[in-house]
């Protein structure tokens, strides 16, 4: 139990850690990276949960996929973050504040936990065969199957939407017309410049 401990506040520290260079990191290249390391951590702590299931797809969808895209997008863009950076001092007693009550929060919640938060039952020992993703799927298509259609429609509009709008049609793609590229004769092309 111990081991368990030491392992999950490891990987606790390093997922706020992440958290907070993602935030004030000033290129957005080490920021897209710093979020990588927080979802991997984060990710570490949903095995540790035994939701195996939600922590490889965490891994596979959101690093593998959506990161990776993110991290394209910022080294294409080169974005120029001195416009960004500019108001930062300016918001900083804001988000001192901000921070500040958050943590006296949590501490206090940490000191009255018996009185507020509900004490769990540990996590229960599953044997080898029980199948994590098979429980999930049981809950989410029997329990909760109206409002993931519904989620998934909303998902579907969204996306047609955003291809609706930002669809320029046809006039701005380029086209390869083969019978003018075979009709091409050297007098088109080359130009002789006599001196």
């Amino acid at each position: 139990m111990l081991i368990e401990k030491i392992i999950f506040y490891c990987f606790a520290a390093l997922m706020l850690f992440a958290a907070t260079m993602v935030i004030t990191s000033r290129q957005p290249v080490r920021a897209v990276l710093f979020l990588v390391l927080a979802f991997v951590s984060a990710s570490a702590l949903w095995l540790m949960l035994e939701a195996e299931f939600l922590a490889i797809i965490l891994v596979l969808v959101y690093v593998g996929a959506v990161m990776v895209l993110f991290l394209f997008v910022v080294m294409m863009l080169n974005l120029n973050t001195a416009p960004l950076t500019q108001g930062f001092i300016r918001y900083l007693p804001l988000g001192i504040l901000i921070g500040v009550l958050f943590v006296g929060q949590v501490i206090w919640l940490l000191v009255h936990d018996k009185a507020i938060i509900p004490q769990f039952a540990a996590l229960i020992n599953r044997g080898s065969d029980y199948n994590n993703t098979k429980e999930l799927g049981l809950v989410l298509y029997q329990h909760y199957l109206y409002p993931f259609e519904i989620a998934g429609v909303i998902l579907l509009v969204a996306i047609v939407a955003a291809i609706t709008l930002t669809y320029r049609g046809a006039k701005n793609s380029r086209k390869q017309n083969i019978s003018l590229q075979v009709k091409v004769r050297k007098e088109d092309r080359l130009t002789i410049v006599k001196d």
